[in-house]
């Protein structure tokens, strides 16, 4: 393993105070008032659509980012207009749980103030695209009724909670969903800037609250006013599945299980995805499993675990921020004793755990409870109404029978959980009138297994197209796989616009990384299971390279695979990439 970290830089416990070279998010935070900041005075000017920079860093605290149509952008600066700015809105639901009701709520919001679509994302939440600046609150105070909050959805504190959507699924299902909503709650930031500048907590608008200072120790307990360092994901799953791919968060949750009753969970520490071209400093890196733990012991081994990226997390480089660098750089040893000398007693070591797969099982399936559920493809988990499918409004028309309730997967699809035996042909029927199927068996297994990011034209970061060109990628690849006889093969396929890692691309057994308009790097080789990285197998290629290393490698795998063998699994096999499981190993 080759250590590309700076090794001039100390592990240094945080003190809670800014320190030298803090970066300008520090600042802000520092700055901010408990993320009050001067969102009212901002939110309240109208001479622009815009916000200032440094509150736009607290804003991500309430689940907003300001973007901007990049689309219009070189139009707009010819009439010498500012961008059209617009905000996207990211809603916590831990666990991917809704009620009918909510997902009404939030069809209703998307028609209202939004895009009229939403963004069904990789960890189970969803995403407004579109809102404008003086429509935010009025957006806000709409989620709220519908007992719905961005609280946390973005911003350095822990980010929504993923877990398995379905508790109906067995006796386990049901006992660890809960899980994802108690650590979800116990990691919320305390401070109350969220309810006084978007709900009008306190005295009228909220100005007497959000100017008055408060203790640290009254608002922010565990997070201080500083917060993290970054941004700190968990994820909880449940073998033989992997469907919140667990491996690639901060804090990987495995229930580990005897005779249908939950035992404790493993704990994997370390993971992440994003990296930044021509830094080798900066890598993917799976969670890495160290201790087996209790029940009634996880809330405190996890609490502990983010106190320590509190308190030794890089906050002079963002790149560097990620608690995988926290512990490669301090080694995971050192991070291990760290957590056990907190906590105060031992843990004992991972159980060992087997998973299968970590795509979405499509169609109906019968639940423990005699009810049914059924898992509807959502292409890039963009809910709409376009030409030709019709799949929101089917999906609003099913919410108001009240029949089912909503959960949302990490692979951008939803589910509908608690049908009736009675209703199911209801189901069926609204979406036999738009001409849809109800599940995904007409699609290609590449279509099923894909998942891309938002990037262009609302990402600031995107550097190439990313969900508006996967879907007419995969139609092209398609002519290539049925000539193989593998149309039906489940390969995961991966597409993110830029190497921040939303769309999971270096999960994928085939994945793309946007290098610029048009070009993309390929990575080859994770696991069908998600327990390996990808590996760079080609730089910068156009869509007619990219369509020649297709046929390429999906002609070999289908001729030369071994029974049940996955791509992943047999480009390792056939030396086109190395296996990678270590993230300091994935440069090399």
């Amino acid at each position: 393993m080759k250590n590309v970290l700076d090794p001039s830089k100390e592990i240094i416990k945080h003190q809670g105070v800014l320190i030298n070279d803090s970066t300008p998010v520090e600042v802000a935070k520092d700055k901010g008032n408990y993320l009050r900041g001067t969102l009212v005075d901002t939110f309240a000017d109208q001479i622009t659509g815009s916000i200032p920079a440094e509150d736009t860093y607290l804003l991500k605290f309430h689940g907003t980012y300001q973007q901007d149509d990049r689309d219009q952008r070189i139009v707009r600066q010819e009439k010498k207009l500012e961008p059209a700015y617009s905000f996207m809105i990211r809603v916590r639901i831990p666990g991917g749980d809704l009620t009918s009701d909510a997902w009404l709520a939030l069809d209703a919001i998307s028609d209202e103030y939004g895009n009229k679509d939403f963004k069904l994302t990789t960890r189970q939440a969803v995403q407004f695209h579109g809102i404008i600046k003086f429509d935010l609150k009025q957006t806000i105070k709409a989620m709220d009724k519908a007992l719905l909050d961005s609280i946390a959805g973005c911003g350095d504190v822990n980010r929504n909670v993923m877990c398995d959507p379905d508790p109906t699924q067995s006796k386990i299902h049901a006992q660890v969903f809960p899980w994802a909503k108690k650590i979800s709650e116990h990691l919320l930031p305390k401070s109350r800037a969220y309810h006084e500048i978007w709900l009008d907590e306190g005295n009228g608008e909220g100005k007497k609250q959000v100017n008055a200072p408060e203790p640290e120790e009254t608002v922010e307990p565990l997070y201080g006013k500083l917060y993290l360092p970054k941004k700190f994901k968990i994820g909880i799953a449940i073998p033989p599945n992997n469907d919140s791919d667990i491996y690639t968060n901060d804090v990987g949750i495995v229930a580990i299980v005897k005779d249908e009753v939950l035992q404790g969970f493993n704990i994997a520490v370390g993971g992440g995805l994003a990296m930044t071209f021509g830094r080798t400093e900066t890598y993917p890196r799976l969670a890495t499993d160290i201790a087996y733990v209790k029940p009634e012991q996880l809330l405190e081994v996890v609490t502990t675990i983010v106190e320590i990226q509190r308190d030794y997390g890089d906050r002079t480089d963002r790149s560097q921020a990620r608690l995988k660098y926290t512990i490669d750089r301090m080694g995971l040893d050192t991070f291990q004793t760290m957590l056990i000398e907190r906590l105060g007693y031992e843990l004992d070591a991972p159980k060992p755990v087997e998973f299968k797969t970590s795509a979405d099982n499509f169609g109906w399936h019968k639940a423990t409870n005699d009810k049914w559920h059924l898992l509807c493809f959502v292409e890039h988990g963009r809910v709409q109404n376009v030409e030709g499918s019709q799949q929101k409004q089917a999906l609003k028309e099913i919410a108001e029978l009240g029949v089912c309730k909503f959960r949302l997967t990490g692979n951008q699809h939803v589910l509908l959980v608690d049908v009736d035996e009675n209703d199911k042909d209801k189901i069926e029927a609204i979406f036999s009138k738009y001409g849809l199927s109800a599940d995904a068996s007409h699609l290609s297994g590449l279509r099923r297994n894909a998942i891309a990011c938002v990037a262009l034209n609302t990402c600031p970061l995107a550097m190439a197209e990313a969900e508006r060109y996967l879907p007419s990628l995969i139609t092209k690849i398609e002519p290539i796989l049925e000539k193989n006889g593998l149309i039906n093969d489940e390969i995961k396929f991966r597409m993110t616009g830029c190497p921040n890692g939303c769309g999971r691309s270096v999960m994928g057994e085939i994945g793309f990384i946007g290098k610029s308009l048009g070009r993309y790097n390929v990575y080859l080789g994770s696991s069908h299971q998600g327990d390996r990285l990808s590996k760079l197998y080609k730089e910068n290629l156009d869509e007619k390279q990219i369509l020649e290393e297709m046929d390429l490698l999906l002609t070999d795998y289908a001729n030369n695979r071994n029974k049940d063998e996955h791509f992943g699994d047999y480009v390792i096999r056939a030396e086109y990439v190395k296996a990678t499981t270590q993230g300091l190993d994935f440069h090399d």
